[in-house]
């Protein structure tokens, strides 16, 4: 252990286990590695050699270039590069490697940070729907058939969908899966991922594009989100620009208990403008 101590960047290859609930997460036809995934991956490899790091604070995450995924492969190799920085944080990134010819690219499907201190910081809760503000309420069926078109493993919001201009608030819940080691460190990913597509609707109705998430300033897990337990979240629009939405959310039981808060969430149109949202939800009045 000596040895590793003085390591500060590394670079090595590893194998992810392709989750049959993969083929329900797809882009443009294509199964693709969801981002929190990606964020499970990294902090399981740095709490592997770094145990002193926290993991349940996520810093300056990105994972704005897709991971494609073959509906035919159970594994997928990647490389993990782990640097060690000068402000006492440590960075992991997800890599894959591709040949054109002669010559050899990695390419960056994702990148967080992390720092050696407790928790950080993290925006303050805001209450549930104000009251007598004008709302849209859009069912979790309709979600995903018409606005989040992922498969049964990914429809995870489970209750109506409120929509404001402050907002959006609705149930989740995380599928009753077997734990493995990396959901016994940062909990389950379902329920962020399902954040996630509430953040979305809101952008397809306020924004007029389709935003998919590209990267967030902080994410800190205050509690472990459980297999088969129900959530609900609040997701608040706090910047809106031409390209991008940024937002904050939170994840708490149903009894008020703060499980998880994510910070300064960047939302963007992945398709390049091929993907718009259907009419109807950008004409829908709020009552």
């Amino acid at each position: 252990m000596a040895a590793v101590s003085q390591i500060t960047a590394m670079r090595y290859e590893i194998n992810i286990v392709v989750q049959p609930c993969y083929r329900d997460h797809c882009f443009a036809g294509k199964m693709i590695l969801p981002g929190v995934e990606t964020l499970m991956i990294l902090a399981h490899e740095v709490k592997k050699i770094r145990p002193e790091y926290n993991i349940r604070q996520m810093l300056d995450a990105r994972f704005d270039k897709i991971l494609e995924l073959n509906q035919d492969e159970s594994k997928r190799a990647v490389i993990i590069e782990i640097n060690e920085n000068s402000n006492k944080s440590i960075s992991a990134k997800l890599l894959t490697k591709s040949r054109k010819k002669t010559i050899s690219r990695l390419k960056e499907h994702g990148r967080v940070s992390f720092t050696a201190g407790g928790a950080g910081s993290y925006p303050p809760e805001v209450a549930d729907r104000p009251p007598q503000e004008p709302v849209l309420t859009i069912p979790a069926a309709k979600i995903y058939q018409e606005l989040v078109p992922f498969g049964p493993g990914y429809q995870n919001i489970i209750a109506d969908l409120s929509l404001t201009k402050r907002g959006a608030w609705t149930r989740l819940r995380a599928p009753d899966l077997p734990t493995s080691e990396i959901t016994t460190l940062t909990g389950s990913p379902f329920p962020l991922d399902a954040a996630f597509h509430a953040a979305c609707v809101w952008g397809q109705r306020f924004a007029g594009f389709i935003p998919f998430p590209v990267g967030f300033f902080s994410r800190t897990i205050i509690n472990n989100t459980k297999p088969g337990e129900t959530y609900k979240t609040r997701v608040i629009p706090i910047e809106i620009k031409p390209d991008e939405v940024i937002f904050d959310l939170w994840i708490s039981d149903l009894r008020g208990k703060l499980f998880e808060s994510v910070n300064a969430i960047r939302m963007r149109d992945i398709s390049g403008g091929r993907m718009k949202p259907p009419a109807w939800i950008i004409a829908a009045p709020l009552i």
